[in-house]
Formats: C-alpha cells, structure tokens, sequence
C-alpha cells in the first residue's frame, strides 16, 4: 500500500504530512505485519502528535530567549549550603503555571546560580506548554523606554509582557529606573495580579527595591504586588560560578 501525489497534496492541504509518512513508513515495516490496520495508524498518530508537541516546546523555549537555553532542573547541584529543595524543585518541572497565579521570588549573592534556576523552571513551564518570556531588568528598562516613541509598539510590548502564562525578570532593579518605566512595571504588575504569575531573580530584597524605585507610592504598589501571593526561594552563599570551575579544572579532559 502506498499513497499516491495527489494523496499527499490532500495531506499537506490538511497539514497532516507527517501523519501520512509515519504511516507509510509503519506499514512498509514488516515488523508490523502482525498488527491490525487501525492499530498501526494509531501508532502514526501518535508520532505525529509527539512530534508536534515536541516543535511547539522547541518554539516556546526559542520564543522565550533565555540566556541558557539548556538549563535544566534535572542538572540542579543542591550542594550543602545552598538551601535549595530537590522534592521543591521537581514540584517546579511539572507545574502548572496558568492554574496558579503564585508568584516567584528568587533571592540571592551574585554567582548564587539565580539565574540558571529561574531558566531551569522557565524551560520546564516551556515543556508543559506554557509561554514564557524571559528578560533582565536592564534589557526591559530599554525596550519600554524605546518603546515608548512608538504608541501601537508600546502597547503591544506591554500586551506581551501581561499576557505571557509565566514573565520571569532577571537580575531585578540592579540598575536603576526612572518614572516612565516604573509606570509601565507597574501597569504590567497590576494586571498580572491574581491572573499569571511572574518570576522575579534579584541581588536585593524588597526593602531594598522600594528605596530603589524613583516614586515611593508607586514603589510601595509594585513591591507589594510582588511580594504578596508568593513563594520564596533564598540561595545560600555558595558560589556556583567558582564550583563549576573546579569541577572543570577536576575533570580528566581538563586542560591550561
């Protein structure tokens, strides 16, 4: 049995091509010989849909623009010291983020691994299919002031930004802001309250961003929009950067 072209252009019209090659590559096997029709087709199904789940994740980590797209919570270290939860972090890789509107905050030292962390629990909201945006402070401070010369751009970037199922914002006011970019983290914060949760990774506490925020009313609303309805995880002290350079220069391949 084989289909013919026209058979494959009413495939491709009905984007099903992959589906109709699993198929007859199934049925060209003499492995499955001993299997109902309806059975091998189900297994062509199945492959198809796998491989389509697969091309979204690959597409929502891409679309994510993490800065260490292989981070993963599998390859966590929780050395002594570092005050991280393996049981916590596995709850992190299959967590349904648009069910729960809790937000979280990642504190810790520079060199802590903030950031691998927070890219470890966005790319595992990607495998459940969620959407994920990620951004550093510095990088969103500069595209909404830029935005802000473009009114259609501007309300696009701010609809993105509140829509996303998970927003994680990275290395959180190390720099400071002025008031036009205050105003849209604030616009974006309110409306993500109660409805998508957001990721916050910073050096500093909260007593330490409404001191840092230009307007102490707004910084008081934004502060407290993050820090209620949220879980915490505060890193210890232990130098991650420093830990993966002698386990390198530990390693049999390593060389100077």
């Amino acid at each position: 049995m084989g289909f013919t072209s026209e058979d494959h252009e009413k495939f491709k019209e009905l984007r099903l091509t992959p589906l109709a090659e699993k198929f007859e590559e199934l049925i060209a096997d003499e492995s499955h010989d001993h299997q109902l029709p309806e059975e091998v087709f189900m297994a062509a199904v199945d492959h198809a849909l796998d491989a389509r789940r697969s091309n979204k994740v690959d597409r929502l980590i891409k679309q994510a623009k993490f800065p260490l797209p292989s981070a993963s919570i599998a390859e966590i270290h929780y050395v002594p010291g570092r005050k991280l939860e393996e049981s916590r972090m596995k709850r992190f890789a299959t967590h349904q983020w648009r069910a729960d509107t809790t937000n979280l905050m990642v504190i810790s030292a520079t060199g802590a691994g903030k950031t691998y962390l927070v890219c470890a629990i966005g790319i595992a909201a990607c495998h459940t299919e969620h959407s994920v945006a990620y951004t550093r402070m510095d990088d969103l401070a500069r595209k909404l002031l830029i935005a802000r010369n473009d009114g259609v751009g501007h309300q696009d970037l701010l609809l993105k930004l509140c829509d996303v199922d998970l927003l994680i914002i990275d290395d959180f006011l190390t720099v400071g802001i002025d008031q036009n970019v205050a105003s849209d983290l604030f616009a974006i914060l309110a409306e993500r309250e109660n409805r998508l949760p957001t990721i916050i990774a910073s050096q500093t506490d909260p007593s330490y961003w409404v001191q840092a925020l230009p307007d102490r009313i707004a910084g008081d609303s934004i502060v407290n929009r993050l820090a209620t309805n949220t879980r915490w995880i505060v890193l210890g002290n232990t130098d991650m950067r420093k830990l993966k350079h002698d386990e390198a220069r530990a390693a049999t391949d390593y060389w100077e």
